[in-house]
């Protein structure tokens, strides 16, 4: 079984089915948040705080604002600084973890204590220090984020390249005289991919997450923009008259990251080997597939001539 059936079988299972399903709706829903979005997100009108209605389906907020189209459009906001903080974390992980894995001398060491130094730091205290020092905005958080998260992908592909270096395939490779950056990003670099997607699918619902708490501390997207965590503020200070504008900003927010957890671990055991081996065995088992037996010897001479 590959990979990629294994995580397609993976898929047909209800939890990680609906995951998936549940982000390809909110990933069209995001780039087509524009289209869909029956009202501008920002444009204040006299019906503050309605209810639920034909005309606002979700109601409005204290400024007039459509709570459903500032929901939609939210979500293409939380989703772009979620995957590009994403992204960043991943690649400058991947160097560092490739480099200091690679290496054997100070560089390696150097390397790996410059990731210790920032796994030092608690998260929410180092985003909230950058976000003070150089201010809101989708472009501060993606910077921040993708620094913050680069050191859990640095390690996972540190240890990985570890393993990896000893390999034949590797040596071969130093031994014919290749150069650095292709044994690098040509031999080492694809062994280092499936816990990469792993940590990745991990991330996003941790960037996802601290994003909309630095937007619920309003340290987040800059207003009047919407956001799910800026929704969020709104909606617990009108808690006890409006609960619905809490309720729907937070449970979408739920939803995705418990979403993005289950399709992780959906991944992590379609791509863990020792797990498809297990599977291999279990379907041997069902099937009842004789095992091989020593040619012209009855079950019990073999069995002790193999023991």
């Amino acid at each position: 079984m590959t990979p990629m059936r294994s995580f397609l079988s993976e898929l047909r299972r209800p939890g990680p089915g609906l995951a998936a399903g549940f982000l390809v709706i909110l990933v069209v829903v995001a780039v087509l948040a524009t289209l869909i979005a029956p009202y501008d997100p920002i444009a204040q009108s006299d019906v503050r705080l309605a209810g639920p209605s034909a005309v606002h389906w979700l109601g409005t907020d204290q400024f007039g604002r459509d709570t459903f189209s500032r929901l939609i459009v939210g979500s293409r906001i939380d989703l772009f600084v979620s995957v590009g903080a994403t992204i960043l974390a991943a690649v400058l992980g991947v160097l560092v973890g490739l480099v200091g894995g690679a290496s054997r001398g100070i560089v390696g060491l150097l390397s790996m204590r410059g990731v210790e130094v920032i796994l030092a730091f608690p998260p929410v205290v180092f985003a909230l220090l950058i976000v003070t020092l150089f201010g809101q905005g989708e472009l501060t958080l993606i910077i921040t984020m993708g620094i913050l998260f680069a050191p859990a992908f640095a390690r996972v592909v540190y240890g990985e390249v570890l393993t990896i270096r000893n390999l034949e395939y590797v040596q071969a490779s130093q031994v014919i005289g290749s150069r650095p950056a292709r044994i690098l990003f040509r031999v080492m670099l694809p062994g280092v991919v499936p816990p990469v997607l792993v940590q990745a699918s991990l991330t996003l619902a941790s960037t996802m997450l601290l994003a909309s708490g630095l937007s619920f501390l309003g340290l987040g997207v800059l207003p009047p923009t919407p956001s799910w965590g800026s929704m969020i503020a709104e909606g617990q200070a009108l808690m006890m008259t409006t609960p619905l504008l809490l309720f729907v900003s937070s449970g979408v927010i739920v939803a995705t990251i418990l979403a993005f957890s289950v399709l992780a671990d959906a991944l992590e055991r379609a791509l863990d080997p020792r797990r498809r081996n297990r599977i291999l065995r279990a379907v041997r088992g069902a099937t009842n597939t004789p095992e091989p037996q020593v040619s012209g010897a009855s079950p019990d001479i073999a069995g002790k001539e193999l023991g």
